[in-house]
């Protein structure tokens, strides 16, 4: 059994591998589109609204890659699939889904309403 399997017992090994696989793909995706919009902004002169809408796409991307890492920090850790307000169980389902979700339902519910 591995740490991550001893932290995260409420997912099965299957699940988490499958879950990192997703967020590490994700994460290259994302890298390799970060890379090519550094390098379009390098050749690019900023005189137009596309530079400002590279600039949004940079800045999207960083953020992106990011939270991924930080998820990827979390299995490692032993904390991912945790509430970080309650630390609640987050389900197998509502992480397929949304692998990068940090809050149990109840709690991202009452986020969104504040």
């Amino acid at each position: 059994m591995t740490d991550i399997c001893r932290y995260s017992s409420h997912l099965s090994s299957v699940q988490l591998q499958a879950l990192r696989q997703d967020l590490e793909e994700q994460l290259e995706r994302r890298s390799r589109q970060l890379l090519g919009l550094r390098a379009e902004a390098r050749t690019g002169n900023g005189a137009d609204d596309t530079w400002r809408e590279l600039l949004v796409s940079l800045t999207a991307a960083d953020r992106a890659i990011a939270e991924l890492t930080q998820a990827l920090d979390r299995m490692t850790a032993g904390t991912y699939g945790r509430c970080t307000h309650c630390e609640t169980v987050i389900p197998f389902e509502r992480l397929k889904i949304r692998p990068l979700a940090r809050c149990c339902i109840d709690c991202q519910r009452r986020y969104e309403a504040a």
